[in-house]
């Protein structure tokens, strides 16, 4: 499994409502309109295309960032909140 960013930029309450919903079903929010994923390669796909089939591209942004195993143990994180672990047991 690897560890996602996501984060959006959308201006319509239903869309952004919409897509945070789909999210919350892969993740945990980190910020208003950041979450951290665990996902493997095949719920990756899965979510990319949950998340095609809600926003408008002419409008809307959504980008994954992969962390790397390097990448997450440097994770700095001010104020609330904990650096993402990888979950300890997923059912698929």
């Amino acid at each position: 499994m690897d560890c996602f960013l996501v984060t959006y930029d959308i201006p319509h309450d239903g869309r952004r409502l919409k897509v945070a919903t789909v999210l919350e079903g892969y993740g945990q929010r980190v910020q208003f309109s950041v979450f951290e994923v665990w996902v493997t390669d095949a719920m990756r796909r899965e979510l990319e295309q949950a998340l095609e089939a809600l926003i408008d591209e002419t409008e809307d942004s959504v980008r994954l960032y992969r962390l790397c195993a390097a990448c997450q143990g440097r994770v700095t994180v001010l104020g609330q909140g904990t650096p993402p672990e990888a979950p300890g047991v997923l059912i698929i």
